[in-house]
């Protein structure tokens, strides 16, 4: 089955097991299983725009699927090293990525990978165990990213209804767009840092 296919599946489903279907699904994408979590809270919105669904349980599940896939993540990290990937694969050079952010600065690498670079996400989790990092620091930067997650997923399903493709192109633009920005703002700061740090003529 490929990814399309599984997604068009999940989406068929959501009418029939909504919420529960919804909170497996975020759950099993914070643990990097290629699952569309971001489409089925999109669809999940425009069911509760249509009123077959109620607003608080689909954010209930989505938001208590997603911490609860982290926290899984992070104790995977705490516990076992053997759940990280090899240093020199792609996966293994995500976890070296996030655990350069962590050593940097913890709390904004945990809330941004929850939402705006989701895809370092389920390796930060695992990082973040491995590396010590509190748990009780990383469970607050924790719940503040994954509810602007859920928040913006299920308000774009709400506010675009039944045009979910026109939904998640938009989706993934913002992202996208968001992300970019964020890398130029870090990347002026670095320049800004460089030049107050190089000495005069």
């Amino acid at each position: 089955m490929t990814l399309s296919e599984l997604s068009d599946w999940l989406l068929s489903l959501v009418p029939i097991y909504g919420p529960w279907l919804l909170g497996v699904t975020t759950f099993l994408s914070c643990l990097a299983i290629p699952v569309p979590s971001s489409l089925m809270m999109i669809a999940s919105g425009a069911f509760v725009a249509s009123g077959d669904l109620s607003l608080l349980t689909v954010i209930s599940a989505a938001y208590g699927g997603a911490v609860l896939g982290d926290q899984v993540g992070f104790t995977l990290g705490q516990r076992a090293e053997r759940f990280l990937p090899h240093p020199k694969s792609k996966r293994g050079a995500l976890v070296a990525k996030a655990m350069a952010g962590l050593r940097k600065r913890g709390l904004v690498t945990v809330f941004f990978s929850r939402w705006l670079f989701s895809a370092l996400g389920p390796w930060v989790n695992l990082a973040a165990g491995a590396s010590g990092f509190r748990r009780r620091r990383f469970t607050l930067a924790d719940l503040a990213g994954e509810a602007v997650w859920v928040t913006l997923y299920v308000g774009l399903g709400i506010t675009f209804g039944a045009n979910l493709d026109a939904a998640a192109e938009l989706a993934g633009n913002a992202v996208g767009l968001m992300a970019a920005g964020a890398a130029a703002l870090g990347f002026g700061w670095w320049l800004w840092n460089a030049a107050r740090a190089a000495p005069k003529a």
